[in-house]
């Protein structure tokens, strides 16, 4: 409690993150929170790492917390939701939603949607709960298996944006055969032909070596900043000239190929730092991030460096947040991006 610092009269909300060496402990945890804190309402999850102002620990044990002071009538708990109809009415006066997830969950993707289609901005940010163990996460009380979180109005002062970590290495590519999640042509030419151009000589002559650096990005339709969603190269065939991704695709859709090195994903997320900074137009009293799995050290190479960088360039404010096993920003689900969202 000595790091917790004096607690605020006014605290409503408290956000908790949990690393998975202590999931089993985490109703314990919670409860010992509450009790010594007497914030009412609680928001959270387990995570194989957890992050707070600029600092990281990943696959160690650490908690990392924040309390927050919002007017009781500015926000509303949202209750774990297993399939899109259990979001109901819940969200129809909210504004913006901070929401947790449980990535064994099937229909996670269409939740997000739903809960999306409520809210009065669109916008749902959070994370997947990531963990070699048990999945859970924190809605006053502990819960798992589908989608839960935190609503709030739009008397809440805030700014979000993602960082993608990666950038193109040439044009769109229209898929024109496509089979499931293999890739047979791209502009009516052999897949694997296409992406040997673009990724080079180097890679494309060591395809092992490659599947480190190179993904495919599947632009997002209806986005005006770019985005797209970010997914892996599981394998290719020489043979038959095809690219297997993570993903289902069909013929008409567009693709990139994409590079992710530690220069590339600071200079996104310093683009991102000082979009956001721009946008929330108010002192920053806290925030959320909620970083992929993959980054932290992974991405940028040495600890604390992802988390150093946003303290560097924003101030010195309580930021908690965890690293995620998928990544919600807007209404869709994302892989290998951060996800900021600044409470002014």
């Amino acid at each position: 409690m000595t790091q917790l610092g004096a607690i605020p009269v006014a605290a409503t909300l408290g956000f908790l993150y949990v690393s998975d060496a202590f999931v089993g402990e985490l109703d314990a945890i919670l409860a010992f929170f509450k009790s010594a804190t007497s914030v009412p309402h609680w928001t959270g999850s387990v995570g194989v790492g957890v992050c707070a102002t600029g600092t990281e620990y990943l696959e160690e044990p650490a908690l990392a917390v924040m309390l927050g002071e919002f007017p009781l009538a500015d926000f509303s708990m949202l209750p774990l939701a297993r399939i899109p109809r259990d979001i109901g009415d819940q969200a129809t006066d909210a504004y913006f939603a901070v929401v947790h997830g449980d990535p064994m969950n099937s229909r996670i993707q269409e939740l997000i949607e739903g809960l999306s289609e409520h809210v009065a901005s669109g916008f749902v940010v959070g994370g997947l709960s990531s963990s070699r163990g048990e999945n859970a996460q924190i809605s006053d009380g502990v819960v798992r298996g589908g989608l839960s979180g935190v609503l709030f109005s739009d008397r809440v002062k805030l700014a979000t944006r993602l960082t993608q970590g990666i950038s193109p290495l040439g044009p769109r590519h229209r898929i024109t055969t496509a089979n499931k999640n293999i890739i047979g042509s791209l502009d009516n030419r052999p897949a694997l032909d296409v992406m040997k151009e673009e990724i080079g000589e180097t890679l494309a002559g060591d395809l092992q070596r490659a599947a480190g650096y190179i993904y495919v990005g599947l632009p997002v339709r209806g986005s005006d900043t770019g985005d797209y969603l970010v997914r892996n190269i599981l394998g290719v065939d020489p043979q038959n000239h095809l690219v297997a991704i993570g993903e289902h695709v069909e013929a008409g859709n567009d693709l990139l190929f994409c590079r992710r090195d530690q220069q590339t994903a600071e200079d996104d997320l310093l683009r991102m730092l000082a979009a956001i900074q721009t946008q929330l137009n108010a002192p920053i009293r806290g925030g959320v991030y909620y970083s992929c799995l993959g980054r932290g050290q992974h991405m940028f190479g040495a600890p604390n460096r992802e988390m150093g960088l946003i303290r560097d360039t924003l101030g010195d404010f309580p930021l908690v947040g965890f690293f995620a096993n998928g990544e919600i920003s807007y209404n869709r689900l994302y892989g290998y991006t951060g996800v900021l969202t600044l409470f002014g």
